[in-house]
């Protein structure tokens, strides 16, 4: 399959669709484990919410939650794990329970330390633009050009990365849907991102179960696997290399089928 499915494990009471679900670390395994059968190519773990509205935790309330978790997971699945996080002493400590990839939505801005960690242990890092933080970000987020400055912002990190030390090949670009964006932002992002490619680096849409999945019709995230599915459509056509889900199996099967119908189609159209 060309585009890599992350599974979203948080390990939070208050996450915006699962929160208090996956806390219990056997729980939190079983949940894991079923993800990587379903084909899930890694799975992130996150131990602070950043849903809009949301406060910021201690470093220590977020340890509490996330490192019980990887020392369930640790050797038990076979799949890369990723940490969903700010900060650099999560990170570290997660780096140390076999974690090797960095999920940061501040895109490395928020605690210098964690860049000199990426960029010292050769992490890889998905850099994602987010507007304003959490708690306010969704009070009145503004554009003239969404897709231009999310752009500006991507390539501005990019050579703030590799000035640091870091390579172009360890960051993943992940445009922040719902991370002060407007619906229309949001909608204007799913379908450019081949302007996100041009940059040179792989490309993530993480859209599962947001707010705008459900947009058109109301409904609550635990219904909104239409509208997140819609939002994987676009993703794959517009060349994401990874989507970062709730519905693994639903995900996986739906761009099976996706890809399917293409590749039926192409060959149909090399034979004419």
């Amino acid at each position: 399959m060309s585009v890599k499915v992350l599974g979203i494990l948080n390990v939070t009471p208050d996450s915006f669709s699962d929160g208090g679900r996956w806390q219990d670390s056997d729980q939190a395994l079983a949940q894991a484990v079923r993800m990587v059968e379903q084909g899930a190519a890694a799975i992130d773990i996150g131990g602070e919410s950043t849903r809009p509205g949301s406060l910021e935790i201690s470093v220590q309330q977020e340890l509490d939650r996330v490192i019980p978790c990887l020392e369930r997971l640790s050797g038990h699945i076979d799949v890369p794990m990723s940490i969903d996080t700010r900060r650099y002493e999560v990170a570290a400590a997660a780096v140390s329970h076999g974690v090797t990839i960095i999920n940061d939505t501040s895109a490395l801005r928020d605690d210098p330390q964690l860049l000199e960690f990426v960029v010292e242990k050769n992490l890889d890092v998905v850099l994602m633009h987010r507007q304003g933080i959490p708690e306010t970000m969704q009070d009145d987020p503004g554009y003239s050009d969404a897709v231009g400055e999310i752009c500006g912002f991507f390539q501005s990190r990019l050579e703030g990365f590799v000035s640091a030390g870091g390579r172009h090949e360890q960051v993943i670009l992940d445009p922040g849907i719902g991370f002060g964006k407007r619906l229309e932002d949001n909608f204007l992002i799913a379908r450019s991102l081949n302007r996100f490619k041009e940059l040179g680096a792989p490309v993530m849409l993480g859209a599962s179960r947001k707010a705008c999945t459900g947009a058109l019709d109301g409904k609550p995230p635990a219904d909104r696997l239409p509208g997140s599915l819609a939002f994987i459509a676009m993703a794959q056509q517009g060349g994401a290399d990874w989507v970062r889900v709730h519905d693994v199996d639903e995900t996986v099967r739906f761009l099976a089928v996706l890809e399917a119908i293409q590749q039926t189609t192409a060959d149909l159209e090399a034979r004419t």
